[in-house]
């Protein structure tokens, strides 16, 4: 297979970032990246570029790690409940899971996405929760919250009294 060596100019997912000087199939970069400015082919005047890349990258990832420092305290400070449909001893019917985190984490103003709430089972008991929110790379925030049920638990000793 043909392969050709290129300078990225933009971050590509799974490829690299700005600035990185990748090897990458000759069709891949002949009728993607090179057609959409995504990449430039290497010649000596094109790795006078790559130091002001890497500069900005640099700044670019400075201020989203800061930015993902103010999240993650904002998301640790956060406190919500999420009411789900029980029967009368409190089982839950169903289980919270992501999409509900993420309905209760944006009301409360905090706009996630999917990928980034670890939730390795949905959770199906009621009581007070904490999962794992990945900000960025090297930051990570614990979510806190409540399970409650929407209709009020009987104890099974006044369902045996009502008898």
């Amino acid at each position: 297979m043909a392969t050709s060596e290129i300078l990225l100019i933009e971050p590509i997912e799974g490829l690299g970032a700005e600035g990185d000087t990748v090897v990458v199939k000759a069709g891949y970069a002949r009728n993607y990246l090179l057609p959409q400015k995504k990449a430039l082919p290497i010649t000596r005047a094109n790795r006078k570029q790559v130091e002001a890349l890497k500069t900005r990258r640099a700044s670019r990832e400075a201020k989203n790690l800061e930015d993902a420092k103010f999240l993650a305290e904002k998301i640790g400070s956060l406190s919500f409940a999420i009411a789900v449909k029980t029967g009368d001893s409190g089982k839950m019917f169903g289980a919270v899971t992501v999409p509900n985190i993420l309905e209760k984490t944006e009301e409360a103003g905090v706009k996630l996405e999917r990928k980034q709430i670890q939730l390795a089972d949905p959770i199906k008991e009621l009581g007070q929760h904490t999962v794992t929110v990945k900000v960025h790379p090297e930051v990570e925030a614990s979510l806190k919250f409540d399970v409650v049920s929407e209709n009020p638990i009987q104890e099974e000793a006044d369902a045996a009294d009502e008898s």
